[in-house]
This record gives C-alpha cells, structure tokens and sequence, in this order.
C-alpha cells in the first residue's frame, strides 16, 4: 500500500511538473535574480512565472541519485569541476530542444573543467532509450521521487521543466534557470565561472 502511494504521489507530481513546463512554453523564461540584487517591482500587467528559490551564493544541496547505467552518483563525485546541473524529462520538448546543445557545451568546456550533469524525472528504460537515440555524452541520472526531492532542495518550487543549477568548483550555486536555456547566454555565463 506504501508503494502504491509513493507511486501515485510521484504521478501526481509529474502531471504537475509538466503543467507547469507547457504553461512556460513559448514565454520567454527568466532567469533566478541573485539574492543580493533587489527583487524586479512587480507590475499588474506581467505576473511572475519565476517559481524558483534562490539560493546564489549558497553551498550546493548532496544528493545521491541512480544513473541511467544503474550506478549511484553523489554531488560529491563532481567535486573541483563547474557542474551544470540540468532538471529534464524526455516527455519535455524544451528539454529535449536543448539537450544537443549541452552535449556541444559539454564537449567544448569539458577539457576546461566544465561537467554537464542531467537529471531526469522519467522511467529509466525511456532514458536510456533516448539517451542513445541521441548520444547523449554527459552523465545522465534518472529517477521519481528522489528526483522531485532534488529538483527542489536546487531551488525549483514548482517542478517545471527544464531547469538548470550552475555550480562552481567549491560547490557554491551560482547561477539557476528556469526554462529553456539559450546558447550564447549560456556560454557567456560559463566562461565567467570557468
């Protein structure tokens, strides 16, 4: 009975997850503003679809999550590199639009000490599937609940996706993203962290 609550919750989760990822789709996403910057004054014409918690500038939440391969991987096994951490589902088309351009990234900055990190909230049979579909080269992880619980503890309250967490070599968040994530940005913001 146990198991089967777990399961439903985790169903629950994901339908909200991807309600909220298609509500985002198509607006352009906007980045988490860094704790020490003044919050945006808000306005009655455009609400905030930012449902992130910032957390720029604190020591990366541990997490312990199965890889597609069956292994366990810890935040501490990406320790000294520049992690950008990914939320994704292969469910998702914003994640699966920007996934190519990680593997580039990943490829471009990997001998620079960038490591691209994927966490998928999926069935491990459909990541695999996709992964070698299209050989994807970073560490992917897969799972449910534990998933949702890291998805979270990295700032995202609403579970939407994609989602990404720029982590720097001491372990310190630095930048976090909601939404799709765009190239020239993106590389912009890892070379001032590399």
């Amino acid at each position: 009975m146990q198991k089967f609550l777990l399961v439903l919750v985790a169903f629950a989760a994901l339908a909200v997850g991807f309600y909220f990822s298609t509500m985002q789709f198509g607006q352009p996403a906007k980045p988490v503003v860094p704790a020490t910057s003044p919050p945006p004054a808000p306005t009655s014409t455009s609400p905030s679809t930012d449902h992130s918690l910032g957390l720029i500038g604190e020591r990366r939440p541990d997490f312990k999550i199965g890889s597609q391969n069956g292994e366990w991987v810890t935040a501490d096994d990406f320790a000294g590199k520049l992690l950008l951490v990914n939320f994704w589902a292969t469910w998702c088309a914003p994640c699966r639009e920007e996934m190519p351009m990680l593997v580039d990234l990943q490829s471009q900055y990997g001998s620079e000490g960038l490591q691209v990190v994927g966490i998928a909230l999926d069935d491990v049979q459909k990541v695999r599937e996709f992964v070698q579909a299209f050989s994807i080269t970073y560490p992917i992880l897969v799972g449910s609940a534990d998933v949702m619980a890291v998805n979270q503890s990295y700032g995202n309250q609403s579970g939407a996706l994609p989602y990404s967490v720029l982590v720097d070599q001491q372990g310190i968040i630095r930048w976090q993203f909601s939404g799709t994530l765009q190239h020239d940005e993106l590389v912009e913001i890892l070379q001032e962290w590399l």
